[in-house]
């Protein structure tokens, strides 16, 4: 599988995400860029999940219908074509990170998925929908990590 290059200017791989994209500060979600899938995508998807979540794996942020010819989105910008999701907290859209107090510094993923045909996906999606969608229709994906911690 292709790798898709992906990366922030508010934070390095496996670096601190910014307050400001923290429910504790703006949360505005963080500009991101990356490379040009492979021929053959028919959008890309965004997601974003804390697998260090108390409760499981809590998904932050999911946009899917992201035409394939972006190369990013600015600091708290809009994909073009792409449909803002439900997130974990019940928004549509950015969900930033909100670990709970003293649990220690939690990975957020960033993952981002160049698919063959869109994803067949309710419209609450949760995780597992989504992991289980990209079955098969994975053509290249892309991953930043960032650590966040609330004191």
């Amino acid at each position: 599988m292709t790798t898709i290059e992906l990366s922030s200017t508010a934070f390095a791989d496996g670096q601190a995400i910014p307050r400001r994209h923290s429910r504790e500060g703006d949360e505005v979600s963080p500009p991101l860029t990356w490379s040009a899938p492979p021929d053959g995508t028919a959008e890309l998807v965004l997601l974003c999940e804390d697998p260090d979540a108390p409760s499981g794996t809590f998904l932050h942020w999911l946009v899917t219908g992201i035409a394939p010819d972006t190369a990013g989105l600015a600091e708290g910008g809009t994909a073009p074509g792409g449909e803002p999701r439900p997130n974990g907290f019940g928004d549509i859209g950015w969900g930033g990170p909100m670990p709970p107090t003293g649990h220690g510094p939690h990975r957020y993923f960033f993952r981002l998925y160049a698919v063959s045909e869109p994803l067949p996906l309710p419209g609450r999606a949760k995780t597992e929908d989504v992991h289980r969608a990209l079955e098969g229709r994975k053509l290249a994906e892309g991953t930043l990590m960032g650590t966040y911690e609330r004191r």
